[in-house]
């Protein structure tokens, strides 16, 4: 009975622990996960080469030399071996000089401001991060989301992202590469989902008291008119993203539900990254929120 009980545990612990990949960096659904995949697996084995046999020999020499093993060779004036010096100096530069040719290669390959070679033209949607959501703005179709960001499957995707608030980090675990967002600052990420489906959308970067709830969808339609038809759908929603009801979005909250946006004040984005770069706020750059607020009249007018 004890032994079948040790069993179960030990096989719903394994289960547990593999269930663990779904879902995560281990599960990717996107070109620069994949990649990112065998950079984390690659990693690993290397430097397992050097941690596995330091293990066994521990072990070995603990049971090799344990008491009772009078007849072992015991040479108390043994300081010194070409052999084990040659081994244990050499093994650990040759992974290290391994690893850091991949690190430098990785380096330029993943790095997230690049644009991802595709027979495709980018995506591009602008985020912000806010206390305690993200606002996902598409400029060319003129539309804004809230802890929901659709983009079509097989299309590379161009994030440019910033802050209205602390400093957190946007992470789609699945579809590779975290970046942090700033105030003041844009930072740019290039992602694309091989296959359509839902994936989790988190904060990677501890921000407040309502940093547990700042999650999002990253949904990736099957093709390009799946996308086309949300974004008609969001087009005909009563909401309008104008410098007041932003003020009004930007205000902490927890626990958002999705938001959508039919229209969006031109150059938005723009506005909220320029508003962080003046200390003093009577010589503000004409790109500060209050330009923007003149803006107001033109969206309702346009209504």
């Amino acid at each position: 009975m004890l032994t079948r009980n040790f069993k179960n545990v030990a096989v719903a612990t394994v289960f547990g622990v593999l269930s663990g990949c779904s879902g995560g960096v281990l599960d990717p659904k996107g070109q620069v996960g994949a990649d990112e995949k065998y950079l984390i697996i690659l990693s690993t084995v290397l430097m397992l080469l050097v941690v596995i046999p330091v293990i066994l020999l521990t072990l070995y020499f603990a049971w090799k030399y344990r008491d009772g093993r009078e007849h072992e060779v015991y040479m108390p004036k043994w300081s010194h071996s070409k052999k084990i010096e040659i081994v244990v100096w050499f093994i650990p530069i040759l992974i290290i000089a391994i690893l850091a040719t991949i690190t430098w290669q990785s380096t330029q390959a993943l790095d997230p401001y690049k644009k991802l070679t595709h027979e495709k033209d980018h995506l591009t949607i602008e985020v912000v991060s806010l206390n305690w959501k993200w606002l996902f703005i598409y400029p060319d179709q003129g539309i804004a989301s809230v802890n929901e960001v659709v983009f079509p499957a097989g299309v590379p995707v161009e994030f440019k992202i910033t802050s209205d608030t602390t400093m957190n980090s946007f992470f789609i675990p699945q579809l590779g590469s975290q970046i942090y967002s700033m105030a003041g600052m844009t930072t740019k990420l290039h992602l694309i989902a091989d296959e359509p489906g839902s994936f989790e959308g988190i904060s990677a970067n501890y921000s407040g008291a309502g940093f547990t709830g700042m999650k999002f969808k990253a949904i990736a339609t099957p093709a390009q008119s799946g996308f086309d038809q949300w974004v008609e759908q969001r087009k005909v929603c009563d909401q309008v993203l104008t410098p007041a009801s932003y003020q009004a979005l930007a205000e902490p909250s927890k626990n958002n539900v999705v938001q959508y946006y039919s229209q969006v004040s031109e150059g938005l984005f723009q506005q909220i990254v320029m508003k962080y770069m003046h200390d003093n706020p009577d010589t503000a750059h004409p790109h500060s929120m209050d330009h923007l607020a003149q803006a107001q009249p033109r969206v309702e007018e346009s209504l």
